[in-house]
């Protein structure tokens, strides 16, 4: 196909005219469509309803260790499932606390703790004049979320296809004590889908911070969410490589079933240094007595394993595969060779990336809107919902039905197309 950027000022404007018809063409069809969240289907979801039927009142409900799941008790998560998870996210049990239904949470606690107590003996974040936080953009907006709530500066660290810049990370780090921490989303991230190379990885383990309290928050959100069996990224193991380069305490692991099991009702973990350990256990002997262990206890017993989990996850990828590769191929069909945008094929993850021309995402997502088609908010992977080159786009294909999403991934392209056009005009 043509380049739109090729294009004569009277070849766009009879474009525009054809492509104005295509677009009022899908407004008249009523849509109503969304593809704001990374939501599994109903479909996806039905691949996890046995588990509500793991437990009965005629079961054991007591755990490995012969405590009773249904009464108070064992703060740090029962054994197995601590198991489970650290083998999900490839750490030994003994290195993992089990927490409720949200690393979402998890997250928010650890900055939390880190604001009002400080970091294994250092000044409280809170009572500091500054606090700063790196994130790799673009990114996941509820990351970002967290570090405004509080009040913490960010900062934009580009994405390349190997992790994020880790010149400019190495040079905040080591240059500036108020970087305190940096947002790390390393296999499949969001909304890329691009996994951290070795020497990324190993470059993040070996930084020198100015801060002593400078922490990695490693969220493996995707550790198991591969979209092909025989194709599958592979990202070497943080903790490990933490403690080869003499920072053992460097990094918080964040994990959980949230897209495995049920959404909002699966359970969460971090995985840290003894030490580390040590200090979050002392904040949840006085914020809870324990978490829910019955949860526990049905994860465990549905997946009785982290082969179990692969498995399941093996149903999940045959469902979550046909709708990646729909949007795919409709993107390379009606945008391929016209210049006006370009995105990344993932092996995993949740998310499709897309990158308009300059200036043209938030007006190709109002569009898309209008026309019954609800997208992520342009510029929401971006701290402050700022993407300064208004270009990033996420697209989310797991909820809808596969038709609905070849339906709304043709209407984006068209809104592509239609906005692409006005700009190149404007600017011709």
């Amino acid at each position: 196909m043509k380049s739109y950027k090729s294009m004569s000022k009277e070849e766009l404007e009879t474009l525009k005219s054809e492509l104005e018809k295509e677009y009022n063409d899908f407004k008249a069809q009523g849509l109503k469509l969304d593809m704001s969240r990374g939501k599994p289907s109903e479909e996806q979801l039905d691949l996890s309803m046995e588990m509500m039927d793991i437990l009965s009142s005629h079961d054991d409900l007591r755990c490995s260790t012969g405590v009773d799941c249904r009464n108070y008790g064992v703060l740090d998560g029962i054994p197995e499932a601590k198991e489970l998870l650290g083998a999900m996210c490839e750490v030994d049990a003994d290195k993992i606390i089990i927490y409720g239904n949200s690393s979402l949470n998890v997250m928010y606690d650890t900055v939390a703790r880190a604001m009002t107590h400080g970091v294994l003996g250092s000044t409280p974040w809170g009572k500091l004049d500054k606090v700063k936080f790196l994130c790799p953009v673009p990114g996941y907006d509820r990351h970002f979320a967290i570090t405004e709530f509080f009040g913490i500066e960010m900062i934009n660290i580009p994405m390349t296809m190997e992790g994020p810049d880790m010149d400019l990370v190495e040079k905040y780090v080591s240059e500036d004590p108020a970087v305190k921490g940096i947002w790390c989303v390393p296999k499949y991230s969001n909304p890329q889908g691009i996994s951290y190379s070795d020497e990324t990885v190993r470059r993040f383990a070996r930084l020198k911070p100015a801060a002593k309290d400078f922490r990695l928050f490693w969220d493996n959100a995707y550790s198991v969410h591969h979209l092909y069996d025989d194709d599958q990224d592979v990202v070497l193991e943080i903790l490990e490589e933490c403690e080869k380069a003499g920072n053992p305490d460097m990094v918080y692991k964040f994990t959980s079933t949230s897209k495995i099991s049920f959404p909002g009702s699966g359970i969460a973990a971090i995985a840290t240094s003894k030490n580390n350990l040590e200090e979050i256990k002392k904040q949840l002997f006085i914020q809870t007595i324990g978490h829910d262990k019955l949860n526990q206890l049905r994860h465990v017993r549905f997946f009785k394993d982290i082969d179990g989990i692969h498995a399941h996850m093996r149903k999940h990828a045959a469902i979550l595969r046909p709708k990646f590769e729909a949007v795919i191929d409709i993107l390379e069909a009606e945008l391929g060779g016209l210049e006006i945008g370009s995105w990344i094929k993932p092996k995993g993850g949740y998310f499709i990336s897309f990158d308009s021309m300059d200036g043209c995402a938030k007006a190709i997502v109002a569009k898309a809107k209008e026309a019954g088609v609800v997208m992520t908010g342009a510029g929401a992977t971006y701290p402050y919902g700022k993407d300064p080159h208004d270009s990033n786009i996420r697209i989310a294909p797991s909820f809808p039905t596969l038709d609905e999403l070849k339906l709304a991934a043709k209407l984006f392209t068209v809104c592509v197309k239609l906005v692409s056009v006005e700009k190149l005009l404007e600017q011709a």
